[in-house]
């Protein structure tokens, strides 16, 4: 299914396209190709969204035809544009290489190694007393079989009254608790998505919905983030009504890979929309307790559903600790209903002692939840000195909240740079991870979740390699690494 872009809103993503002044002046088609071009590699113009006719975009641009005409003549020699008589021309990349998504795997592990392909943090403090705590509860449910699909009703409850607190008024039967938020995705997408349905997702978007997605042989549209300005809500509505989804993930609160918060006029916008056309939404809260500062938090996008078209999901992950299997799934209690029916088949239930210790940490939850801030600020600040103090020419935008800063390099070569890191002990996470088809190769997600010396000495190690890049010999095989 192809979506299409209309000529003000391509112009609004070119920007400041036009050719430099001076001697080497390009011409502008060379130039509004090659601003084309750098929309593509950057992932905010997705593959196969048509773009418009010549005489409309001359229009928005305040060119001649004959610019446009020669632009996507250029774009068609270099394979980034396609056009058929009748059609139109739409996006594509030299000799159709797209980048697979399937593969996320397990290194074996190395202390040696400062691991910034994973975004969670180490355990707090308070988790073997949580454990002790649940040891002692234990013995309440050791006369039962254990299984216990929805969840345990106390935990459940726990998390419906996080929900109510937020603004969003939860029953205990709305809730559905699952071992981690990558396996309420799954359950959802079993539910919601049939094979070959088509889905919209955010790029850069997480790695291992777009795995999630694959398994389900989803077609997947895209609508591109930007590196400043976040959602283009004129564009992410209208990509909504042009490719009528199935369903649509979202990652709202401090979006992983970029750092950015959904403000909330958008959200109201988003659900209206997708009610109209019949569009499910997942949005993604696996952030939503990591405000580090800004402004104050939007209502949860549930708050605005009226028709049962939000389904929300979260865990305990990121501002607990990833090692604690807990997940779950907020919906209408018939859906989870249906959810728990489907979890049977998958794994029976969530272990009974580990609930019982995410219900002792939710109790500890304004503490835990503080520390943790405090930690990712002062470990978000150090990352953002060193960056710029050892590579200044590198862009980004300091994230309010969440776990990742996602940063914009001088030159294409993430890949490059992230076998290179891995010679001297950094592992990294490079840009097309977070993207269907080969592009986002300008950018890096730097999760700032490791201790302070640890981020600092990677940067440093970063910058070492960084300046040899040019030179560098071709890349040899590697064992992949898991990407979280």
């Amino acid at each position: 299914m192809t979506t299409s872009v209309r000529g003000d809103q391509l112009a609004r993503l070119l920007g400041r396209w036009h050719a430099l002044p001076g001697r080497r002046r390009s011409p502008d088609y060379a130039a509004l190709a090659g601003a084309v071009r750098g929309l593509l590699s950057d992932g905010r113009l997705a593959l196969g969204v048509r773009l418009p006719a010549e005489r409309e975009l001359a229009e928005a641009l305040a060119v001649s035809r004959t610019t446009v005409s020669a632009a996507y003549r250029n774009l068609r020699e270099t394979g980034h544009l396609t056009s058929r008589r009748g059609a139109g021309s739409w996006t594509t990349l030299p000799h159709g290489h797209r980048v697979a998504t399937s593969g996320l795997w397990t290194p074996d592990d190395d202390l040696d190694m400062i691991d910034l392909g994973v975004a969670a943090s180490a355990a707090p403090v308070e988790l073997v007393p949580a454990a002790r705590a649940a040891a002692d509860d234990l013995p309440r449910y050791l006369g039962s079989a254990g299984y216990h699909p929805a969840g345990l009703p106390e935990l459940r409850a726990a998390v419906a009254d996080g929900y109510t607190s937020r603004g969003v008024p939860t029953s205990t039967e709305q809730i559905l608790i699952t071992s981690g938020t990558q396996q309420a995705l799954d359950l959802v997408l079993r539910l919601s998505v049939p094979v070959g349905a088509p889905v919209l997702v955010e790029t850069p978007t997480y790695p291992n919905a777009l795995a999630a997605l694959a398994a389900r042989r989803a077609r997947i549209s895209t609508h591109g983030i930007d590196i400043e300005a976040g959602w283009d809500g004129d564009m992410l509505l209208g990509a909504l009504r042009q490719t009528r989804p199935r369903m649509t993930y979202v990652i709202p609160e401090f979006h992983n890979p970029t750092g950015h918060l959904m403000p909330a006029e958008l959200r109201e916008r988003l659900v209206a929309t997708a009610h109209s056309t019949g569009t499910e939404l997942i949005v993604d809260e696996s952030f939503v307790d990591l405000p580090l500062d800004g402004p104050a938090m939007p209502p949860p996008v549930a708050v605005f559903d009226r028709h049962s078209r939000v389904t929300s999901i979260g865990g305990m992950s990121k501002a607990y600790w990833g090692g604690l299997r807990i997940g779950w799934v907020r919906a209408s209690a018939p859906v989870v209903q249906r959810l728990a029916a489907i979890r049977v088949g998958v794994d029976m239930a969530s272990p009974v002692l580990e609930q019982l210790v995410a219900v002792h940490l939710l109790r500890l939850s304004s503490e835990i939840v503080a520390a943790r801030r405090a930690q990712l600020r002062f470990r978000r600040d150090a990352l953002v000195a060193e960056l710029r103090d050892r590579l200044p020419e590198w862009r980004f935008v300091i994230p309010a909240g969440g776990v990742t800063l996602w940063a914009e390099l001088d030159g294409p070569f993430s890949s490059a740079l992230s076998r290179a890191a891995e010679d001297v002990g950094v592992r990294l996470a490079p840009g097309p991870r977070f993207g269907l088809d080969g592009t986002l190769e300008r950018f890096l997600r730097l999760p700032f979740t490791l201790a302070a010396d640890d981020l600092t000495e990677a940067v440093r190690r970063i910058a070492s390699v960084r300046h040899d890049l040019d030179h560098a010999a071709g890349p040899s095989w590697r064992a992949p690494a898991v990407i979280a």
